[in-house]
């Protein structure tokens, strides 16, 4: 884990890479739990033996599956000391540029695009590029927004 003392040596770490992840596997079972949870049960994701005859050979996990697995996927690449709160903003541009085969595993790398003072604190920048073991293309990149309140 990179620790950073306070939000100035933070802001001072723009463009730079933080970090990356742990590996973590994307299972069926999660693949089903997200399509119950979201109502998207479309059958490239959810039914093996009709996509094992699909494009990917295999059920492949939503995209909106692997944006959500950002913050577990980024939990221990980097910390500010001192801070009251860091409160997700939002995101900026995400991409999905591949495909994410069910049994995959993943994990995150982390650039600090910018750090920018805001009335509240600082609001940063991350891009955050999901890759897939074994692959050369991403499966996601998120430009991801967190307010930063000292």
């Amino acid at each position: 884990m990179r620790v950073f003392q306070s939000l100035r040596e933070f802001e001072r770490a723009a463009g730079t890479r933080l970090g990356h992840g742990e590996w973590f596997e994307v299972a069926q079972d999660r693949i089903d739990r997200f399509a119950d949870a979201t109502g998207d049960r479309q059958w490239i994701h959810v039914d093996p033996r009709r996509a094992e005859a699909g494009p990917f050979g295999t059920t492949i996990a939503h995209g909106f599956l692997t944006l959500s697995l950002i913050p577990a996927l980024t939990e221990g690449i980097v910390r500010v000391a001192g801070l009251a709160a860091a409160v997700n903003y939002g995101c900026g541009k995400v991409r999905f540029p591949a495909p994410l085969p069910v049994g995959s595993r993943i994990r995150a790398g982390v650039d600090l695009v910018s750090v920018d003072s805001t009335t509240a604190g600082a609001l940063s920048t991350t891009r955050v590029t999901v890759e897939r073991e074994g692959s050369g293309k991403p499966v996601c990149v998120a430009d991801t927004l967190t307010l930063l309140v000292p």
